[in-house]
């Protein structure tokens, strides 16, 4: 909505009258200031404006946008269970407003191509309209990768011609600073590349929260990556800039000799990584370098680094188990109560009245499942989510983490199932020697070898360092020493503890 009375048209005509337009806009709401910013860009899209005029433009409107899109974009990451409404308002809001700068900057550089008259402005100022381009770029693709969903092949071409373009004018490693309230200096080469490992990075196994996590990451390291229009023993991945096409592993296959390919590996890259690695889990501390904010979790953290370092190897990461081919309908039920009722022996592994889904298995191995989601019912579906299985529809539940989702259209995604354990019961468990029964309901994956620590799937916020638990089963009470939180969901965490048998039936 507008705060003004003029037409988003009308205002983009003189770019003095929009700055004054913008100063009018509410800063206590980030979500009408976007919308309305959304609208003069489209606005902008399709009006004709000089060279010049449109330079000034897009950069007024990607300032005034950058404390908006920070707001909604900490409540979009940093919100416990976002409603889904509300969730995918602030996924088409940030991803259009992203896209429509860098199409603005897009139409800028065709300008500040051309020598014309009237585009001297657009041309003195093209470093800094292809830097604010590939990056506006890379942030749409960045929440892309938030949402699981393909990126478009012409992206690629629009990014490899702008790169291309800084290249050739001999500015692709010139330094500047984008924008002056953020600080923070880079160049048409850093913007790429990044975007480049963000990529190559199978960030699709990682909650949003960590994919952002990691594409900070990714900045913090990437001095180290070597990138080169030839190939070297080194060579990791390539791509052709010129095409359509993303960035891909090597393969011994040739590749057509261009001059636009270009191949780059990690360099030193995931040595630092490791020894950041270690660093965090030595002292527990994020390092302040790192400019993260205090919140962040150091798990989340290192699960970010644990994951990059494995996917910037020299070869591809390994499956641990063959997968193999079928073809079979699995009832799947999602959290961690629903998951409880069915293992519990009480409700005699019963699903009637609960909100189960049928997917369709396509691929098996020991460690877990494939899967395709041909109607993504609910908002609960992402990576992390715990479920509980029954392939085939019949026989036993097993219970499960989405490790991977992939988005193929608005209603169908592609999942990678890890199964947890294939014998699971529920369980009461409750503070050691409490008068009281214990009362909080668990998951015991008795998979785990017991004579060894044996892990349980708990509510969130269940484990504590200090505090012993024990249950019954059958006729033996069991002590329950605690070892560490192995991982958190949205409505569970995973524990391992050791167990010993404090009581037992008399003869």
């Amino acid at each position: 909505m507008n705060t003004s009375s003029n037409k988003p048209s009308i205002a983009l005509i003189n770019p003095g009258e929009l700055q004054r337009q913008l100063a009018l806009l509410p800063t206590d709401d980030a979500t009408a200031s976007l919308e309305e910013i959304m609208e003069w860009l489209d606005a902008c899209q399709l009006g004709e404006v000089s060279g010049n005029a449109r330079f000034q433009i897009a950069r007024l409107l990607d300032g005034a946008a950058q404390p908006h899109v920070r707001t909604l974009t900490e409540e979009y990451l940093r919100t416990a269970r976002l409603p889904k409404i509300r969730e995918n308002q602030l996924w088409t809001l940030l991803y259009g407003v992203w896209d429509g700068i860098a199409r603005q900057y897009e139409i800028c550089i065709e300008h500040g191509k051309r020598r014309e008259k009237g585009a001297d402005m657009a041309r003195a100022q093209l470093p800094l309209v292809v830097t604010r381009a590939i990056a506006a770029w890379g942030q749409a693709i960045q929440w892309k990768g938030f949402r699981y969903s393909p990126v478009d092949k012409d992206c690629w071409a629009r990014l490899g011609a702008a790169y291309l373009l800084a290249e050739s004018e001999g500015f692709a490693e010139k330094t500047l600073q984008m924008h002056a309230e953020r600080g923070g200096i880079t160049s048409p080469f850093d913007e790429y590349l990044r975007i480049l490992i963000f990529h190559v990075s199978s960030l699709d196994c990682l909650p949003p929260q960590e994919i952002e996590l990691a594409d900070r990451l990714i900045a913090h390291v990437q001095t180290e990556f070597v990138f080169s229009a030839e190939r070297s023993p080194q060579s990791v991945w390539w791509l052709d800039a010129a095409k359509a096409m993303p960035p891909t592993r090597l393969t011994d296959a040739a590749q057509t000799p261009a001059p636009t390919l270009r191949f780059f590996h990690p360099g030193e890259a995931r040595a630092r990584l490791k020894m950041l690695e270690q660093e965090i889990e030595y002292s527990n501390v994020i390092p302040a370098r790192l400019g993260l904010e205090t919140e962040e979790s150091t798990q989340s953290l290192l699960a970010a680094i644990h994951h990059l370092a494995a996917c910037w190897t020299p070869a591809p990461p390994q499956r641990q188990h063959a997968r193999y081919r079928v073809k079979h309908q699995m009832v799947v039920l999602p959290g961690f109560i629903n998951a409880f009722i069915v293992v519990s022996p009480e409700f005699g592994g019963k699903s009637a009245g609960l909100p189960q889904e049928t997917w369709i298995a396509d691929n098996v191995s020991q460690g877990g499942f494939g899967a395709i989601v041909k109607e993504i019912k609910g908002d609960w579906l992402g990576v992390g989510a715990l479920l509980a299985m029954q392939p085939g529809g019949e026989g036993n539940w097993l219970v499960g983490l989405v490790r991977r989702y992939q988005r193929v259209s608005e209603q169908e995604a592609q999942v990678g199932i890890e199964t947890l354990s294939r014998r699971v019961t529920g369980i009461d468990v409750g503070p050691r020697a409490s008068p009281l029964p214990p009362s909080t309901p668990a998951l015991w994956l008795q998979d785990d070898d017991p004579r060894g620590d044996i892990r349980f799937v708990l509510p969130l916020n269940t484990f504590a360092a200090g505090e012993s638990l024990e249950f019954t089963y059958g006729s033996r009470r069991i002590a329950l020493t605690p070892v560490k939180r192995l991982e958190q969901g949205s409505d569970y965490e995973i524990a391992a503890y050791r167990a010993a048998i404090i009581a037992t039936p008399k003869a």
